[in-house]
């Protein structure tokens, strides 16, 4: 068993919309976290068609935050990845179609969610290629449950 942390919780309340940090929230099964553009379905997704449920909640490494300053000289805060979970000590991409539980929250990886054009826009040049394939991990909630500051990233070996 891996077992990894969250360090960063982050909504927008619609598309385009700053996202803000939480030290706790709700998570809803096939819906996303509370208050969320994309749980009260007033965002916009890019890329691969996938069903709602099956994205419910975006996780980002901070390791790939590290990587991208160190590699490339390109610094993001982490709200600006605009994923939902900033997450530590865990591959998030070798997640796909494993269940795994953030906090008390059962979850499984449903796909790779790649940087889009709309992120470059928002930061600066480089970040689209600099992140291929370091995007985070589109994510399906299996059950309602609280997700807070520090809990538990558990992975099965």
């Amino acid at each position: 068993m891996t077992t990894g942390r969250v360090c960063g919780i982050y909504t927008a309340p619609a598309e385009g919309a700053p996202m803000v940090g939480h030290d706790s929230i709700e998570a809803f099964a096939g819906k996303g976290l509370a208050g969320d553009r994309y749980a009260i379905e007033a965002g916009t997704y890019s890329g691969k068609r996938l069903e709602d449920a099956q994205r419910a909640v975006t996780l980002f490494e901070r390791e790939n935050l590290e990587c991208l300053e160190r590699e490339h000289g390109i610094v993001l805060a982490p709200e600006q990845t605009r994923r939902n979970l900033l997450v530590e000590g865990v591959a998030v991409n070798d997640l796909i179609g494993v269940e795994f539980t953030v906090g008390g929250v059962p979850m499984r990886g449903v796909d790779l969610a790649h940087p889009c054009s709309y992120l470059q826009d928002l930061t600066e040049p480089g970040v689209l290629l600099a992140l291929q394939d370091r995007g985070g991990l589109r994510c399906e909630i299996l059950a309602d449950g609280t997700i807070t500051l520090g809990d538990p990233v558990t992975t099965p070996d």
